[in-house]
């Protein structure tokens, strides 16, 4: 990952995607495969979990039977409207090319989808060649202390047990954040500070509830 910001774009082909922590590009063909996914029937269980084999280099830090339960967790029916949950196979070259966020909402056609990409065997989160802002240190703070700097720049040295910690809050419950978001209000460019402060604070107010989701799922 060569950033770790927050800013979303609106597809051109599917809906609209908010939230993630990378900038992703409008032509790529994750909107085609999210356009392929259709609105669950009336008597359908929701949400519809699709998890991909994760190429040879990458793991999953939580299963999707593992974010179905950290969902389930959510107090007032704050994930009821999410039609799918999908842990997304994520390329060497997708990596290295710093063209795909860690997590995104996308909504459109019926369809909201949250998607989680997987994470590098080597429990390592690149970050940029120039230390990272304040802000984003204190964020990753809240789960992993291990900044570090090599040859290539600044990266995040992770343990399991938080990762795992920070894939269901800082990713999973930042993307509800979105999804909850969405019911009050529409968003724009203009706004678009406003839309991550929620979402970020929607997850902090969760940190209590992932240390016991956590607890649940060993």
């Amino acid at each position: 990952m060569k950033s770790i910001s927050t800013p979303w774009k609106k597809s051109r082909t599917f809906g609209d995607i908010y939230g993630g922590r990378q900038r992703l590009r409008l032509n790529d063909n994750i909107f085609q495969r999210a356009h392929s996914l259709q609105k669950p029937s009336a008597n359908e269980n929701t949400p519809i979990l699709i998890q991909d084999n994760p190429s040879k280099n990458f793991f999953f830090p939580i299963s999707v039977y593992e974010a179905q339960v950290a969902l389930t967790e959510l107090p007032n029916n704050d994930a009821y409207g999410i039609t799918h949950l999908w842990l997304r196979r994520l390329s060497n070259s997708e990596y290295k090319s710093g063209s795909r966020p860690l997590a995104e909402f996308i909504c459109g056609s019926g369809v909201r989808v949250i998607i989680l990409y997987p994470f590098p065997k080597s429990l390592k989160m690149e970050l940029s060649t120039k230390k990272p802002a304040a802000k984003k240190v204190r964020e990753i703070h809240r789960f992993c202390n291990q900044l570090q700097k090599d040859k290539d720049g600044w990266f995040i040295q992770w343990d399991l047990n938080a990762l795992r910690k920070y894939y269901i809050n800082s990713l999973l419950y930042h993307e509800v954040g979105h999804h909850v978001d969405w019911y009050s209000r529409h968003w724009s460019r203009a706004n678009n500070k406003q839309v991550e402060e929620f979402a970020n604070q929607y997850a902090i107010q969760k940190t209590a509830l992932t240390t016991q989701v956590i607890n649940k799922l060993k």
